[in-house]
């Protein structure tokens, strides 16, 4: 049996009546009638697209942790969105050099070479030959 929690609200009194009047219709307790909304409504979220997008945007923010992605979007997408947070996260991020790169002018003995496009040069050989 699943662990239970209690959960105690306020709801405006129009609403208590009309679930009064549905669980007394459907011989229903209003705790179950609350159950299966709830059951129903997070079911719907899960299969919405834009509430999916939020849902695996919601734990870079560090606003949900990977159960509840898990039990929104999958285990194995749960799992997806866990490994790229992981590769995210390492530090460092992006790979350090132990050194600084040379400067131009080691690099290149003072010298720099400067380029030119040679196609223009060709192409104009290939005019004057037709």
């Amino acid at each position: 049996m699943a662990e239970k929690t209690r959960v105690d609200f306020n709801a405006p009194k129009s609403l208590v009546e009309r679930a009064d009047s549905v669980v007394e219709i459907l011989d229903i307790s209003r705790m179950r009638l609350l159950i299966d909304a709830l059951e129903d409504e997070l079911a719907e979220l899960a299969a919405d697209e834009e509430f999916r997008r939020r849902l695996s945007d919601a734990p870079y923010d560090d606003r949900i942790g990977y159960d509840t992605v898990e039990a929104g979007l999958g285990r194995e997408e749960a799992l997806r969105m866990k490994l790229l947070q992981e590769s995210i996260d390492r530090t460092p991020a992006e790979p350090q050099l132990e050194y600084s790169l040379p400067s131009d002018d080691i690099l290149y003995d003072d010298d720099v070479p400067e380029w030119m496009d040679t196609r223009s040069s060709e192409s104009s050989d290939d005019e004057s030959h037709a």
